[in-house]
């Protein structure tokens, strides 16, 4: 109700600009320059995270930039999606001419917010800024379609504070796609996109999670109606030699140790990341 709610009262009530707060217009030319006016960018934290895809960033988060992100995420101004999806769009495009073009369908996969943050803001924004660059890519010819199958399978502490390896060890292990989203994911390019990106640890532990469910569908893809933890646990039994929590930390490790940062998924293809804004130290 209070997402309906914020959706109607932006069509009907004089906004006031996300970025500088000039009134009457959702977002002025200067701000929308400002998020969209450069070419979309490669972007890499320091350190870098191993496994992290490589990742494309419209804006460097900063300025107008971060305020127009924070007016979406925690102030409700749901009218900034728009404008915000199109510049993740861009940094979708980028990744994508860097890969040799799209031959198939760009399944863009959003890094979930916590449930608790989600209620207290009446939104999910990474969802709702994916669900406005998929519409933006399939008006300029890219088939494009979002799929919400992660999950946070645990709680994780603050993030704020926490240095990148502590934020990497913070999220290890926390994100998982839900039931049968493997043999979705399996049906395209798949692209990690979020709203913000500064240590990378968030898509890092996204990109270990899809690419663990993309192995487990290649391997038991024939196998209907069993569970992950399911699964897993059967092949521990007939190997008789691993426990579920070894084979898990396998998959982590396996993720990080990928040459080259790549993050490869079960069918061999190189997956990618894009997101709106990152800290302006990762620019290259």
């Amino acid at each position: 109700m209070r997402g309906w709610w914020q959706d109607l009262t932006d069509l009907v009530l004089p906004a006031e600009c996300g970025g500088c707060g000039r009134p009457r217009t959702v977002l002025c030319p200067e701000c929308r320059a400002a998020l969209s006016g450069d070419a979309p960018r490669r972007v890499r934290p320091v350190p870098e995270p191993p496994g992290l895809p490589v990742a494309h960033a419209a804006a460097p988060y900063e300025n107008a930039v971060r305020a127009t992100l924070l007016a979406h995420k925690e102030r409700g101004a749901l009218a900034l999606a728009a404008p915000l999806g199109a510049a993740l769009a861009g940094a979708v495009r980028a990744g994508l001419r860097e890969a040799g073009g799209v031959r198939e369908p760009v399944l863009l996969v959003p890094v979930p917010s916590a449930r608790t943050a989600v209620r207290a803001r009446g939104h999910d924004p990474a969802r709702r800024i994916a669900l406005a660059a998929a519409g933006e890519l399939r008006r300029t010819g890219t088939p494009a379609r979002v799929l919400g199958v992660l999950r946070q399978r645990r709680a994780v502490a603050d993030q704020s504070g926490l240095n990148s390896r502590q934020r990497l060890d913070n999220l290890a292990g926390a994100l998982a796609v839900a039931d049968g989203g493997g043999r979705l994911l399996a049906k395209g390019r798949v692209v990690l996109v979020d709203d913000v990106m500064t240590t990378g640890a968030s898509l890092t532990e996204a990109a270990r999670a899809v690419r663990s469910a993309l192995d487990e569908t290649a391997v038991y893809g024939g196998v209907a109606g069993e569970g992950r933890a399911k699964r897993v646990a059967g092949a521990t039994a007939a190997t008789g030699v691993r426990t579920v929590r070894s084979a898990e930390r396998e998959v982590v490790d396996r993720t990080r140790e990928v040459p080259g940062n790549a993050a490869v998924n079960g069918a061999g293809k190189i997956m990618r990341a894009a997101v709106v804004a990152a800290s302006p130290e990762s620019f290259q």
